[in-house]
């Protein structure tokens, strides 16, 4: 049974001194967001987070993640289109993740029409959801400290 949360994730890479974010084209509402989805029984939500990753990328779950402390909260209509964990559950949170992909080679499934490898401000230009850009600012605050 899926649980009741959302994992976000972005990979990343350092290139030429810059780090680069993946960002995927959804197939069925056409906007750029980075990888998503929610738990299944029995999972953490950094086994979410991996699983979501491998499916959606093919990136090893043995890959370095990095937890944000960034976290949302969204309308669960908005996940699953009916009120899955009952009539008084309203909303889930958001989990958000970085992980490393230097020198790995992404393969879309088929939630994806595409994706590309960007700079912060690009990304920032072409999200679609204001989470996806808080938790992809905070990725790349983090990681111009290391």
């Amino acid at each position: 049974m899926r649980q009741p949360y959302q994992t976000l994730i972005f990979p990343y890479k350092k290139e030429n001194g810059e780090y680069k974010y993946a960002i995927f084209l959804r197939e069925d509402m056409k906007v750029w967001q980075g990888i998503c989805g929610g738990g299944e029984e029995g999972e953490t939500i950094l086994e979410t987070a991996k699983r979501e990753t491998f499916e959606e990328s093919g990136i090893s779950k043995a890959s370095k993640f990095i937890q944000l402390d960034t976290i949302t909260t969204m309308p669960v209509v908005a996940v699953t289109g009916k009120f899955t964990w009952g009539e008084n559950v309203f909303v889930i949170k958001e989990y958000c993740f970085g992980v490393d992909a230097t020198n790995i080679q992404i393969k879309l499934s088929d939630e994806h029409l595409n994706y590309k490898w960007v700079n912060f401000a690009e990304a920032e230009k072409l999200l679609k959801w204001d989470s996806d850009k808080t938790a992809i600012w905070e990725l790349n605050e983090r990681l111009k400290r290391e």
